[in-house]
């Protein structure tokens, strides 16, 4: 089983960073098998279809759009993924829905794609998370680390 985590999103507009800063953090205290990829796509678009195609799993971190109070985490499957992304919350998503769209065409999506997100509550230009998505950090990357274990993969905590 090929999976794929990708954090998307630009870490230079505040909470629209938190699917990188999520990615980041899975990558720096985790060791994963062979078959699991942590991916910063940051803003990549296009150039992330090379990485999604004829995989098992795609996991995707971000900042989502939605009228949920911000801090609200956010999770998505299947066909509701595709949807969400028609609503953008920055142009890093066009991208996204495009890679997605793509991979569909050429018959090599993902075969099961989830969402881990958080709703953002500010995207001034900042590297930081403001506090109230910040602390919703673990939440996301402990769905990332049940799923992984739902697929009968364990993780080792490195020494970072």
């Amino acid at each position: 089983m090929q999976i794929v985590v990708m954090g998307v999103g630009n870490i230079l507009l505040t909470d629209e960073g938190i699917g990188v800063r999520a990615a980041e953090y899975l990558m720096k205290h985790y060791d994963y098998p062979d078959n699991v990829t942590i991916l910063d796509g940051g803003t990549m678009g296009m150039e992330l279809l090379g990485h999604i195609v004829d995989i098992d799993l795609l996991i995707v971190l971000d900042a989502v759009a939605s009228d949920k109070p911000a801090g609200t985490v956010v999770s998505m499957e299947g066909d509701e993924i595709p949807r969400f992304f028609a609503s953008k919350l920055s142009p890093h998503q066009v991208g996204i829905a495009d890679v997605l769209a793509a991979a569909d065409l050429v018959a090599k999506s993902p075969k099961r794609i989830l969402l881990f997100g958080v709703v953002p509550e500010n995207l001034e230009l900042s590297t930081e998370l403001t506090p109230t998505v910040a602390e919703k950090l673990p939440i996301i990357v402990n769905n990332v680390i049940d799923t992984l274990q739902q697929q009968g993969i364990e993780l080792q905590k490195t020494n970072a």
